[in-house]
């Protein structure tokens, strides 16, 4: 089942390996606003609803502050770890979220609170998202000729995740395909596995 890959140490540690990448890649680009050197400004988190025994290393947001006197911006690198601010993992959420459209064995709201640790709220703020905001986002918009037509707006993020586990070897690649390509909107998600 894939919700048992969330307790897999080797899952977030590709994604790490697919991060630390993703940061070098946009370390290299400099500063979005001056175009100065970009220097390490990384910070601690403390996502919820990982394997407990992960490396401290794989619990640290990649972020970037220009170099430039003046400037000073951060900027953050694409990360497959984390979506944006929320305190789960970006692959928490996407397992969660794929279980929940599923439905799979009858798999209730109750059954995703208790197995995740996700309150209610939580989960049906997730929902929301999904439903209203992430299909009508830019980002979404931007990347969505990438797949197949048939997944449906109505169906994210479970019909994608569906798309990637029909395309990638393996359950653990498939996430890791689909957390880049949501991330950076890359379609050559193959070579980064």
């Amino acid at each position: 089942m894939i919700s048992e890959l969330l307790e897999r140490s080797s899952l977030f540690s590709l994604l790490h390996r697919i991060d630390r990448d993703l940061a070098e890649e946009h370390r290299q680009k400099r500063c979005p606003v001056c175009g100065g050197p970009l220097h390490q400004s990384n910070y601690p988190r403390k996502p919820r609803g990982g394997p407990e025994d992960l490396p401290e290393e794989i619990l640290v947001r990649r972020s970037f502050c220009c170099g430039t006197e003046g400037c000073r911006v951060r900027s953050l690198p694409p990360s497959c770890l984390f979506m944006g601010r929320r305190v789960y993992w970006g692959v928490v959420i996407l397992v969660v979220m794929t279980l929940r459209q599923g439905r799979p064995e009858g798999r209730s709201t109750i059954w995703l609170q208790r197995r995740f640790g996700v309150s209610r709220k939580t989960l049906f703020r997730w929902i929301a998202y999904f439903r209203d905001s992430f299909p009508h986002q830019a980002s979404w918009k931007r990347i969505r000729g990438r797949v197949r037509a048939s997944i449906k707006d109505r169906d994210l993020p479970g019909g994608l995740v569906e798309w990637f586990l029909e395309q990638v070897e393996g359950a653990e690649h498939a996430l890791a395909g689909c957390l880049r390509f949501l991330a950076t909107g890359q379609g050559s998600f193959y070579q980064a596995l």
